[in-house]
C-alpha cells in the first residue's frame, strides 16, 4: 500500500508539472535537444518536444561503423510525466537564456550540445559541453536516454528486415539497459517490438524477448 501510495504522488507531481508547463504558454512552446559528436555513431541527433507533448526524432546514423550514415526520423508522444519534468526544467533554467556550459575547459569533450525553447513570447538556445546547472543535467540525461531508446528502434527495424540474425543479441543489449534504467520513452519504440512479435519468421525466443520488453515495468508503472 506504501508503494502505491508513494506511486500516486509521482503521478500526481508529473500531472501537476505537465498542468504547469502547459500554462507557461500552452501548445506553442517547444524544447529542443540537439547534439553533434562526429565521433560517435549517430554522429547527429535532435529530439523536440511539444507543449502538447508531440515528439520528433531526427538523427544522421548508421547500422554499423562502416556502413553509409542515412537520416532518420521518428515521431511519438512523450509520457505526460516527462513532458511535465522536460518544461519544468526549462524554466528552472531560465528557458536557455543565459550561460549554462560550465567554462571548465579541462572536461572531456563529450559532444556539442545544445538546448533551445521557443513558445510565442520567446526563443532562446544555448550551447554547451558540460553543465552544472542541475535543471540541465536532469534534460541532458533524459533526452539522452530517450535518444538511446530511437537508435535501439532505427536498428531494430532494419534487422527485422535485412539481419534477422542479429536481433537477439541487440533485444539483449536493449533488455540490459532497460534493467540499468538507461532507456526513455521505450513506449515510442513498441510499435518496432510488436512488429518482431508478429512476425512469424523470427524465432520464437527472439520474438518472446521483445514482447518482455513491451510488457516491462519501471518502479511498478509502464517504462516511460
Amino acid at each position: 500500500m506504501k508503494f502505491v501510495g508513494a506511486m500516486a504522488l509521482v503521478m500526481l507531481a508529473a500531472s501537476v508539472l505537465a498542468q504547469q508547463a502547459g500554462g507557461d504558454a500552452g501548445n506553442s512552446a517547444r524544447v529542443t535537444f540537439t547534439l553533434d559528436f562526429p565521433q560517435s555513431n549517430p554522429s547527429h541527433y535532435s529530439l523536440t518536444v511539444e507543449g502538447n507533448g508531440h515528439a520528433r526524432y531526427e538523427c544522421t546514423c548508421s547500422v554499423a561503423a562502416d556502413s553509409t550514415p542515412e537520416s532518420y526520423t521518428a515521431e511519438f508522444e512523450m509520457s505526460q510525466e516527462n513532458r511535465g519534468f522536460i518544461f519544468a526544467w526549462a524554466r528552472q533554467a531560465k528557458f536557455f537564456s543565459g550561460k549554462i556550459d560550465s567554462g571548465n575547459a579541462k572536461l572531456a569533450f563529450t559532444g556539442a550540445k545544445e538546448l533551445s525553447y521557443t513558445d510565442a513570447q520567446r526563443s532562446n538556445s544555448a550551447r554547451y559541453n558540460y553543465s552544472i546547472l542541475e535543471p540541465v543535467r536532469q534534460l541532458t540525461a533524459l533526452f539522452q536516454k530517450i535518444a538511446v531508446t530511437q537508435e535501439y528502434g532505427y536498428r531494430l527495424a532494419y534487422y527485422r528486415h535485412y539481419q534477422k540474425l542479429a536481433l537477439d543479441e541487440e533485444l539483449k543489449h536493449m533488455e540490459a539497459q532497460a534493467e540499468n534504467h538507461e532507456l526513455g520513452e521505450i513506449h515510442s519504440v513498441a510499435p518496432v517490438l510488436q512488429e518482431i512479435v508478429d512476425d512469424a519468421s523470427v524465432i520464437n525466443v527472439v520474438r518472446a524477448r521483445a514482447k518482455e520488453l513491451i510488457d516491462m515495468k519501471y518502479d511498478g508503472a509502464p517504462w516511460r
